[in-house]
């Protein structure tokens, strides 16, 4: 018997697909240069208030994108790997794609991070660069462009990858609930509240988490001559 569940609310679903649309323009924005870097800078803002939406979100959202409920033990991983999926890995993310949610989330920090302090002595000098060195400026940068974008790219594929997978192999098709929101199991399980509240709520938690953002970047304008 399939069951309708409401897995992802509508501020999930726009975290989602707002950061994958981000994650692209900064690409394209990065490899462009020049007068572009203004725009990958604002860009980069934008990712550090989705990601500190995502950080509260998952404590204060719907049941499936608390971080509680995918934050696994090393024994469910092995479980769910070795073919003994417990039926709640069915619902939200699986082990696997736990994993690679909380490696995203940690890889984004880092790059976000290092662009504000960065400075690649030529076109671009992060908003907080005056709080430390002129070496470790310079560093953040070589990592910024060296690795942290490649760590990402290479997160990207293979999300990208196992999305394609489990629609061929496991005729799962996991992109339709992060657009509708709702999934069908083969259990009865509860379901992300996704009211009117829920929705003024994740509202009232980007907008803080945008003012946050903007007082972060303003900090390097303040020490400015």
């Amino acid at each position: 018997m399939s069951n309708r569940v409401r897995v992802w609310d509508l501020p999930t679903r726009l975290f989602h697909w707002l950061l994958v649309f981000l994650i692209v323009a900064l690409v394209v924005t990065g490899y462009v240069g020049g007068g572009a870097m203004d725009w990958h800078a604002r860009l980069g803002y934008a990712v550090l208030a989705l990601l500190f939406f995502r950080i509260v979100w998952g404590f204060v959202g719907g049941h499936w994108s608390r971080f509680r409920s995918f934050l696994y033990a090393p024994s469910s991983v092995a479980a769910y790997i070795g073919g003994r999926a417990h039926p709640d890995h069915l619902v939200g993310h699986n082990p696997l794609g736990a994993g690679s949610v909380f490696a995203m989330l940690a890889v984004l920090f880092t790059q976000v991070a290092t662009g504000l302090i960065g400075d690649d002595e030529i076109a671009f000098t992060g908003p907080l660069n005056r709080f430390v060195s002129s070496a470790a400026g310079v560093r953040a940068t070589w990592y910024h462009k060296e690795v942290g974008q490649w760590l990402l790219v290479a997160l990207v594929v293979m999300h990208v990858a196992a999305v394609v997978w489990y629609l061929r192999r496991k005729r799962q098709n996991l992109v339709l609930p992060m657009i509708v929101g709702d999934k069908e199991v083969g259990t009865p399980a509860k379901s992300s509240r996704d009211d009117m509240v829920t929705r003024l709520l994740a509202l009232g938690v980007l907008a803080a988490c945008a003012a946050l953002v903007a007082w972060i970047v303003g900090l390097g304008a303040a020490g400015a001559p």
